[in-house]
């Protein structure tokens, strides 16, 4: 019974991953008449020119699908996994479709429709894509295709996983069993045939109970259940295992952004986003600047000093959304904290008012995404109160970041809501990817038009 349970499992991802690669084929050949409707002088192909069209696409996806295999099945699949999967699957399938057809050389002018045949392709993939996934989530939620887990131990980190693996049901693990004493399992383990442990076992104690964990993974291995092993949280270190040779050492802070290469990514991505929305934003400047000074007389823009990159200051800049405070002795215009004009609460509510950060996005003081920059006055204020504080300025600041879409928009003041805040911010650091930017950027999107309230 537990090998078929095991089969049917493994029966059931199979048959929808063969489904994904299926519907990538179909998109690919309802694709190819068009995309050869508008290659120059198609018209005068005969039969074998077609042929040998349609043989090589679908011969490059077979190789791209054996690269870039579907991702779907996985439970904890995000959103930017499946996007690297559909671009990378698109990218290798449309350069070797050229490099090879650019062999036959009966086969001219191709470059231009390949790649608004490759831009169609990878549009529709994403949006199948997520078509799937969503399907799948109901199939779940609904209790199919779903993994039976077992959690022994009762440290806080056991219950971090348990809210993490079955607290949402479109994940489609349920608990098998559970054990909140590890000595109680330990007696139990004598009589293996007792337990009924499911598909998966996670198992939380110190690492001093070696014996019970060796125990318990051997039994694991012999019953086909996977095991895992969660350090309990008072063993848990804030280091990263860094490398030098073959010689393994911990270290406080590492980040892929160290690498030349992902910081020169990272940059040109940014003045490639930062160019596409200021266009638009200086034809729509005028307009901004009209309302503003007709609701509240002041300046256009705020200009405010924040800190960035390695603890340096820089003025940030964004489009003024409260009224003035002309208070006798005031050196400069100075914000309200309490009253903002219609327009101005508008632009705050939609966050359009940080628009203008996009020209220190271009000139480099920050980045598309990244941590939210602060004050000076809270950069010190908080740098005493939170030991992992500075880490978040190895990096530069972000419009947005990994921190505002997982429920940190505004501002923390309690420190304990901001330890939580820089905990994201360093797991940002650490896991940077170009695909969790994308994942970050289109999560932004998507809450901008969720807003309801104006």
């Amino acid at each position: 019974m537990r090998i078929r349970g095991i089969e049917n499992q493994r029966y059931t991802n199979r048959l929808i991953k063969w489904a994904v690669i299926a519907i990538d084929f179909v998109v690919l050949w309802f694709l190819i008449p068009f995309v050869v409707d508008s290659i120059p002088h198609s018209e005068e192909w005969d039969a074998d020119m077609y042929h040998i069209f349609w043989t090589v696409c679908t011969l490059t996806m077979v190789l791209a699908e054996y690269w870039f295999p579907p991702v779907i099945h996985q439970r904890l699949v995000g959103a930017g996994i499946i996007l690297k999967r559909c671009t990378m699957l698109v990218a290798s399938q449309t350069l070797l479709s050229y490099l090879l057809l650019r062999s036959f050389r009966v086969l001219y002018h191709l470059g231009w429709p390949l790649f608004f045949m490759a831009l169609l392709m990878w549009l529709s993939l994403i949006l199948l894509c997520f078509a799937e996934r969503w399907m799948l989530k109901r199939l779940r939620k609904s209790g199919y295709n779903t993994r039976k887990v077992t959690f022994i131990g009762s440290d806080p980190e056991i219950h971090r996983l348990y809210q993490k693996l079955c607290s949402n049901p479109t994940y489609g693990y349920k608990v098998r069993s559970s054990y909140v004493s590890p000595g109680e399992f330990s007696g139990l383990l004598s009589h293996p045939e007792d337990l009924h442990l499911g598909d998966e076992v996670y198992l939380c104690v110190s690492r001093k109970e070696r014996d019970l964990i060796e125990r318990t993974a051997s039994m694991c291995y012999h019953r086909m259940i996977k095991f895992y092993y969660v350090s309990v949280a008072e063993e848990k270190l804030n280091l990263q295992p860094v490398f030098i040779d073959d010689m393994e050492v911990m270290a406080t802070y590492t980040s892929p952004l160290e690498d030349p290469l992902n910081r020169l990514l990272k940059r040109v991505a940014d003045i490639l986003l930062s160019i596409l929305f200021l266009i638009p934003l200086v034809l729509l400047l005028p307009f901004f600047a009209a309302i503003i000074k007709f609701q509240s007389p002041g300046p256009v823009f705020v200009r405010q000093r924040h800190t960035g990159l390695g603890g340096r200051e820089f003025h940030c800049y964004k489009f003024r959304s409260k009224h003035v405070n002309t208070d006798v002795g005031s050196p400069r215009p100075v914000l309200d904290d309490f009253h903002r004009f219609p327009f101005g609460n508008f632009i705050r509510r939609t966050r359009m008012d940080k628009l203008p950060q996009f020209w220190n996005v271009l000139i480099g003081n920050m980045s598309v995404v990244g941590p939210h920059p602060h004050i000076p006055s809270l950069t010190e204020q908080y740098d005493k109160l939170i030991d992992k504080y500075m880490l978040r300025h190895f990096v530069k600041p972000g419009i947005t970041g990994w921190t505002q879409i997982t429920g940190f928009r505004e501002e923390m003041r309690e420190p304990c809501q901001m330890e939580e805040r820089i905990e994201r911010d360093i797991w940002y650091i650490q896991h940077w990817s170009f695909w969790l930017d994308m994942r970050i950027i289109w999560l932004t999107f998507k809450t901008f038009f969720n807003i309801k309230k104006f």
